[in-house]
């Protein structure tokens, strides 16, 4: 399998990035797919939609995060339980939050994305890897921009 031409121990330390941001994506994915489904209220046509869009850009990235760990030449983790080990978000099971708690846990997310992903910009610039740097900055331009849609239907 062609890899990029780093060493062995750069390729792991940036792999490693990207298998916990791997993991936050699926999650996140996760929970965006679950408020989907769950969402009611007076807002129940226009937040459907938005969660479909964004669980939707999610499997994207989901997938474009895993194929750049194998460009690198490292399999990737992509089980349930190694995602729950590695994620930094948390989940709530059994419950469904109203349409507005929804929003505020998916812009919380984002949020923990977008704050690692910028740690993680900076490691990859430090190690060389500017294409995983490049394609990084992709994925914080994409979150700012879901959790600036989803922050817009909180304000009064």
């Amino acid at each position: 399998m062609a890899r990029i031409d780093f060493s062995e121990k750069t390729r792991k330390a940036v792999a490693q990035q990207l298998h916990i941001l791997l993991a936050n994506e699926y999650v996140l994915y996760t929970k965006t797919q679950k408020f989907h489904w769950n969402v009611t209220g007076k807002w129940f046509g226009p937040l459907h939609l938005l969660f479909e869009k964004q669980y939707q850009t999610l499997a994207n990235i989901v997938d474009e995060v895993a194929e750049r760990s194998l460009m690198l030449g490292i399999k990737t983790v992509a089980t349930l339980e190694e995602f729950l080990k590695l994620t930094a978000l948390t989940e709530q099971p059994g419950k469904n939050p109203n349409d507005t708690k929804m929003i505020e846990l998916l812009v919380l997310d984002h949020e923990t994305i977008i704050e690692t992903l910028r740690e993680d910009i900076d490691l990859t610039a430090e190690l060389g890897d500017m294409g995983t740097n490049n394609f990084l900055c992709e994925l914080l331009e994409k979150h700012e921009k879901m959790a600036w849609m989803l922050k817009a239907h909180l304000e009064k």
